[in-house]
């Protein structure tokens, strides 16, 4: 799977956000049903967003579906997914049964449709009180499956707008009132052995130094990208999920020094001051190699 450090929202019923979406630098476009899409028009929409779905294109192509409680989930994928869609961005999930259904149906529709089995990405958004209490729980939904078949969840994504909005919180530009539910979103994630998650968007388009702060503490925090709401936000949410030349080049040293240590049968060395062992080598190694698949990116 590339990496995937941003990811653009478009509104599936304004064609030229799309159109213009989908030539643009982000690792993927989410073409959106839910929260962008009022309800009069969200049936209308689905076959736009499948035609443009269907289009080449330079980023990965996402559907934004409405939430499994919904009266319109159902509809929205059986009307939108086909070979040339990547994946499915599932809003508000709050339960493994949830995220079991639509795994189901997804897989149902790939054999109907003559998809590679497994080949459709599922992407949870836990964005809700319950969503994330549970975290731990819905990622289960894996145990839950009576039938065999590739796990298609490889990540979660946190949406802290509708999260904040549960809870009455009152968020500051530093977002201090969001650690502990994003820390409990990484430590499941890997727990369960999924990938880093996906940050929620940034909203204060004019806030530019606090958003690069948000950012920082997001890359530090384990995340791995985040969903942007404006084509502006691709440049620097793209730079800030990749390590600074400063940290590859640190962990290139940590990485050489430990290889010459273990031929000397040493496992614990120090580098530039610092005690070094295998997790942290572990650690600059993964690094190196997140920046060899960004490049063939």
């Amino acid at each position: 799977m590339p990496l995937l450090r941003s990811l653009l929202f478009a509104p599936g019923n304004v064609p030229r956000r799309v159109e213009k979406a989908l030539t643009l630098d982000a690792d993927a476009v989410i073409v959106d049903l839910e929260d962008s899409v009022a309800l009069s028009d969200k049936e209308a929409t689905r076959k736009p967003v499948a035609e443009a779905l269907a289009r080449p294109r330079k980023p990965m192509g996402y559907v934004r579906v409405n939430a499994p409680s919904s009266p319109y989930c159902y509809g929205d994928l059986v009307a939108t997914i086909h070979r040339a869609v990547d994946g499915v961005l599932l809003p508000k999930v709050e339960s493994a049964a949830d995220l079991h259904a639509i795994d189901w149906l997804l897989a149902a529709l790939e054999r109907e449709r003559g998809i590679a089995e497994g080949s459709i990405d599922l992407i949870p958004q836990v964005e809700t009180a319950a969503g994330v209490q549970r975290v731990d729980r819905i990622i289960q939904a894996r145990s839950l499956r009576p039938y065999k078949g590739p796990w298609r969840v490889k990540r979660l994504a946190f949406g802290a707008a509708d999260y904040s909005h549960e809870l009455g919180l009152t968020v500051g530009m530093d977002e201090p009132e969001l650690v502990e539910a994003r820390a409990r979103i990484v430590l499941s994630s890997r727990a369960a052995g999924l990938e880093g998650p996906i940050d929620s968007p940034w909203f204060h388009f004019k806030e530019a130094a606090a958003f690069g702060r948000a950012l920082e503490r997001s890359r530090r925090g384990g995340f791995q990208g985040r969903l942007c709401v404006h084509p502006d936000q691709i440049a620097p949410v793209n730079r800030a999920y990749l390590p600074t030349d400063d940290e590859l080049a640190r962990a290139e040293r940590i990485v050489a020094a430990f290889r010459e240590a273990e031929a000397r049968g040493e496992a614990a060395i120090q580098v530039d001051g610092q005690m070094i062992d295998y997790p942290v080598v572990y650690r600059a190694q993964a690094l190196l190699d997140s920046m060899r698949e960004a490049r063939k990116a």
